[in-house]
């Protein structure tokens, strides 16, 4: 199998890593937009860099992985599926409803095969909340709170570009939501605060955003966000039911301190960031997707399931905006 990586940055250089190593992938073919960076990653792997994107196509590959920038994706999607080719991308499609739906309209007349990158799905954590509810044994589900919280901010001129804190940060926690539940989210209301640094404001986005979300059954769940948590990278799930109640996320590098005379120490070494607390993960993704290309495995994450969280975050930014509950009927999941 020879599998085409478009994109060789942070994530890129991780999923070319994985995929070396697995026995299923005969080689590499490796691009990015600064020809030099996927060339010294192609000599560390011993694998084949290409000048551009073009060749990608034309030297024949198998399948294609992409985590180029973000605006890029869905022209990227396009084409493959227009070549007839598998695809993993990193999350979003676009940052954009139209954008998404016009990539997943061409996938779909194509035929082929898009996996999206919503590594949670593949995180132990969530897998043994998702049994805990699946398995009853939590009874009536009643409340989820889930966070997602930065240690530290990203770069100012990157956040025009990340599609606002909703449809960037948050989007995991939805796109988890509905996976960890099995549950629709049927409508939303969110708010943010941008009294943080003067970057967010200036870039039209919040600092630190919450939602109410109403799911179909009527359990209650709450997201929040921030990129300023300086106590550490934290990533959990409460799920609470009228049996029992589980929590993903919470171990000795959870960076919270207990105010309790008998709580727990304080995290020794809390996580970093997402590669580090989120690493087995995606490995896992990218050798499901191996498995996909190779047909031992059906689509664990296909394009409409992002679209579904991308709705939610359009529906939180709409309300954070209109200040309003947003129904997710009024996020259109279809072109016109």
């Amino acid at each position: 199998m020879r599998i085409g990586v478009i994109g060789t940055g942070r994530i890129g250089t991780i999923h070319a890593n994985t995929l070396s190593r697995n026995r299923e992938v005969g080689s590499l073919i490796l691009t990015d937009v600064d020809p030099q960076r996927a060339q010294d990653l192609a000599h560390r792997l011993g694998e084949t860099a290409a000048p551009g994107t073009d060749e990608i196509f034309k030297w024949g590959v198998d399948a294609v992985v992409i985590t180029a920038t973000t605006s890029a994706h869905a022209d990227l999607i396009g084409r493959a599926a227009r070549s007839g080719l598998p695809v993993f991308c990193e999350k979003p499609i676009a940052l954009d409803l139209p954008g998404t739906l016009q990539a997943l309209a061409e996938v779909e007349n194509a035929g082929t095969v898009l996996q999206m990158g919503f590594q949670r799905r593949f995180d132990k954590g969530y897998a043994g909340a998702r049994e805990a509810v699946r398995s009853g044994r939590l009874g009536r589900l009643h409340t989820v709170r889930a966070l997602t919280s930065d240690q530290s901010p990203p770069p100012p001129e990157w956040l025009p570009l990340s599609g606002g804190l909703f449809r960037d940060t948050l989007i995991h926690d939805f796109d988890v939501l509905r996976w960890v539940t099995g549950r629709e989210v049927v409508d939303v209301y969110a708010t943010g605060s941008d009294a943080g640094p003067a970057m967010f404001r200036e870039a039209g986005d919040v600092d630190t955003g919450a939602a109410v979300l109403t799911l179909a059954d009527g359990t209650l769940a709450t997201a929040t966000a921030t990129r300023l948590n300086g106590a550490g990278y934290d990533v959990r799930m409460e799920l609470a039911g009228e049996r029992d109640t589980v929590v993903v996320g919470l171990d000795d590098r959870t960076p919270v301190a207990s105010t309790e005379p008998t709580g727990p120490p304080p995290a020794d070494k809390p996580w970093p960031g997402f590669l580090e607390r989120f690493g087995p993960a995606y490995e896992a993704e990218l050798c499901a997707f191996v498995d996909v290309v190779r047909g031992q495995l059906a689509n664990p994450c296909d394009g409409r399931e992002a679209l579904q969280a991308l709705r939610i975050a359009e529906a939180c930014e709409i309300s954070r905006h209109e200040r309003r509950p947003v129904a997710l009927a009024e996020i259109p999941d279809r072109l016109a």
